[in-house]
């Protein structure tokens, strides 16, 4: 219940479209919100990955997420600052109605499979199936090996990650939130990814707001008092 009232009033700063750039008042905490998605079986450690890029803990036991849950975080990349709403979804199959729905809203999507579970790698080509049917075209995406850090129980070998994510023509990472391997990493290109993706669009966003700002620091100094008085006053309210 409170995830799902936690998504409702989150609905407005969820809409779909290109990435969205902050207004003046927010422009010293971010200049661009993206929202990313994590897709992939249940257990693959999705809110493990989730938990330990924006609070940067992990826990080795999880609850399976229901429905949808998301975190936020803020990162510069090349002297942008990106606010990231990461997007959560849980893997069984009686959710997919309700995840399938995010899917058109992202820029960015990780597929996550667990590098100790031949079946969640197997798994991947439905999900690609799903991001192709349901995400807009463009959707950046990387794959991701999860539980690097399980070596003794690999089933599945960091080559054929590779060959995989070649043949969607995505990036590819193994990670481990338990080591931290990768997170940030694997975060960050995802949003530079994205970045790249929209550039043309953030440019003429932030042409626009600048000349927005620019008229109305126009506006306030049209508006200060003249002569002598003026130099001895530091507000004009």
């Amino acid at each position: 219940l409170e995830t799902r009232a936690l998504i409702q009033t989150q609905t407005e700063a969820f809409r779909p479209g290109p990435p969205a750039l902050s207004g003046s008042a927010m422009a010293k905490q971010y200049d661009v919100l993206f929202r990313l998605l994590l897709i992939g079986d249940s257990g693959v450690g999705k809110t493990c990955l989730l938990c330990r890029f924006t609070d940067n803990e992990f826990h080795s036991s999880h609850i399976s997420t229901i429905g949808v849950d998301f975190k936020m975080k803020t990162i510069e990349v090349d002297g942008i600052k990106v606010r990231i709403q990461i997007w959560d979804t849980a893997g069984q199959e009686r959710y997919q109605t309700i995840t399938k729905q995010y899917y058109r809203r992202a820029q960015g999507i990780f597929l996550v499979y667990d590098i100790s579970s031949e079946r969640s790698y197997q798994h991947i080509m439905k999900w690609v199936s799903d991001v192709d049917e349901y995400a807009p075209e463009g959707v950046q995406k990387i794959l991701i090996g999860n539980k690097a850090d399980e070596e003794q129980k690999r089933q599945v070998g960091r080559e054929q990650g590779q060959q995989l994510a070649r043949e969607y023509g995505m990036d590819f990472y193994e990670t481990s939130a338990c080591t931290n391997l990768n997170i940030k990493e694997s975060f960050t290109r995802l949003t530079e990814l994205v970045l790249q993706a929209h550039r043309k669009e953030l440019e003429g966003l932030r042409t626009r707001a600048n000349h927005e700002l620019a008229l109305a620091e126009l506006e306030e100094d049209e508006g200060k008092p003249e002569g002598p008085a003026n130099s001895s006053k530091t507000c004009w309210c």
